[in-house]
């Protein structure tokens, strides 16, 4: 199990700072290219600046994830636990996990918007939710699709369990770690309406990496979960549906 790993401090920091200037470079690379007018990157939805927003982040965490766990003598297959894994198993974990917590999700989601109505506070689409829905082209939106059930899922488990809670868990703080870790995922979806929906979900995704000792469960359910929410979206702007 990662938690039970010494990473080299100086590596951590090196992944970390790797990933924030990646993501910097990123955003700071689409605005450039806008105000240089060129094309692919006129709007958040044009193909450059899909790419350049999701792989700037997510595709930094895989790529320097690979180099920092080289460097502590690791592999993917370890990560994700695959070696002699059960991975039914782990697939109908995810899937009941996913279906104890979905219900508590959307109660918690509901009760969020009415306050936020309450308070004259606008609701609005998660960012990447009016990103997808601005896309055109259909070659992107195939891209979208796979990079929420593929990359998004392996990237954001590694950083939030397999790298942060685990740190947390090592230095002997296991609740903070899984506490803070799951508030800075939901944090990272800048959507109030959905941020406690997603502690709780994060949560619960923090307790399949600690019952099978791998990232294999969690990333199943994160991969079924984020699936789920495309295919809703997609019949949902097919049938002019609100999301």
């Amino acid at each position: 199990m990662l938690w039970k790993k010494t990473w080299q401090p100086e590596a951590v920091l090196m992944l970390a700072g790797g990933i924030v200037l990646s993501f910097f470079l990123g955003g700071l690379a689409v605005e450039l290219l806008r105000r240089g007018h060129v094309a692919g990157f006129q709007t958040a939805d044009d193909v450059g600046s899909v790419l350049l927003a999701t792989l700037s982040f997510h595709g930094a965490v895989i790529v320097l994830g690979t180099v920092f766990l080289k460097l502590h003598n690791l592999s993917w297959c370890d990560v994700l636990g695959l070696r002699g894994v059960n991975w039914q198993r782990h697939l109908f974990m995810a899937v009941g996990v996913l279906v104890m917590v979905a219900p508590l999700m959307i109660g918690l989601k509901i009760v969020s918007e009415l306050l936020m109505k309450q308070i004259g506070w606008k609701v609005e689409d998660q960012d990447a939710v009016a990103m997808f829905l601005g896309i055109k082209s259909m070659a992107l939106k195939i891209y979208m699709g796979i990079f929420a059930v593929v990359i998004a899922p392996i990237a954001e488990e590694f950083i939030f369990r397999g790298l942060l809670y685990s740190t947390a868990k090592k230095l002997g703080w296991p609740k903070w770690g899984a506490v803070g870790a799951s508030f800075l995922f939901a944090l990272i979806h800048f959507s109030a309406p959905i941020f406690l929906p997603l502690f709780v979900f994060a949560l619960a995704l923090t307790w399949l990496y600690e019952r099978t000792e791998g990232l294999l469960a969690p990333i199943f359910a994160h991969a079924l979960f984020n699936g789920a929410n495309l295919g809703l979206l997609i019949l949902a702007d097919h049938f002019g549906l609100k999301p």
